[in-house]
């Protein structure tokens, strides 16, 4: 009985240590959201606007435990006229030399409103006339063109944060860009390889990766890959414009 006891103990233990020892798990933290799912009240909004705002070169993912890097750039993103919650996407990923086109969708299950406005520096925004903040939740499913190389199919769950401007207008939240901590636009999930079935994990995200373990980015302003992983092709700076 006393071994059962402390066996329980030990792997209660491991999957506690395993949970804390992942960084950027999320944007923003769950006490500073409303819980009810705004979606009906956006039902009329675009999101396709937060999803290509940011420079390719400062999109940052991983595929696989040993964290290698993989490259993904959305080419175009359209609402769904049937569906307003689902967006149709057209996009690239590449790992080495390895480029695949993909197609796929981005469908928003949730909308959480902020329950006290971020203002940014010097709260250079009190006077902008910000309506709301909020918090995206989507599932999405990408798939690899068969006829490619060593393909498969993206999926899991995305977060992003937005901000309704004065004009009622969905803008990229980067009011707190400022910020050593700050991220967006988390995709994590799984690469399931079209031929062996085989699944990686596979994060990306804008300015930081989400969910990866906390000695993979040492850096403090700014995106720091430690030692530890700079092999698995993060020492070659891509093509600036590698989808083309």
């Amino acid at each position: 009985m006393k071994n059962i006891i402390l066996f329980l103990l030990f792997s209660f233990t491991q999957n506690l240590f395993s949970q804390e020892n992942l960084c950027r798990t999320s944007i923003w933290d769950n006490s500073e959201l409303f819980q009810k799912n705004e979606i009906e009240k956006y039902a009329n909004h675009d999101f396709s606007v937060l999803w290509n705002q940011t420079e390719n070169n400062l999109v940052y993912g991983i595929i696989g435990d040993n964290y290698e890097r993989i490259l993904i750039k959305f080419i175009s993103i359209k609402r769904n006229e049937k569906n307003k919650n689902e967006y149709i996407v057209h996009g690239k990923s590449a790992v080495k030399s390895n480029i695949c086109d993909f197609t796929g969708t981005i469908t928003i299950l949730k909308i959480q409103e902020l329950k006290k406005p971020k203002l940014g520096l010097d709260d250079e925004y009190k006077t902008a006339g910000i309506k709301s903040q909020g918090l995206l939740v989507a599932n999405y499913k990408f798939v690899e063109n068969k006829n490619q190389k060593n393909t498969g199919e993206f999926y899991g769950k995305l977060q992003a944060i937005f901000y309704v401007d004065k004009y009622g207008v969905v803008k990229y939240n980067d009011i707190e860009s400022y910020r050593d901590n700050y991220f967006n636009n988390i995709f994590v999930g799984v690469w399931k390889s079209n031929t062996s079935g085989k699944e990686k994990k596979c994060n990306w995200g804008d300015y930081r990766v989400p969910n990866v373990n906390c000695d993979f980015d040492i850096g403090a302003g700014q995106l720091s890959i430690s030692a530890k992983y700079l092999k698995n092709g993060w020492l070659v700076k891509p093509n600036q414009k590698w989808w083309k």
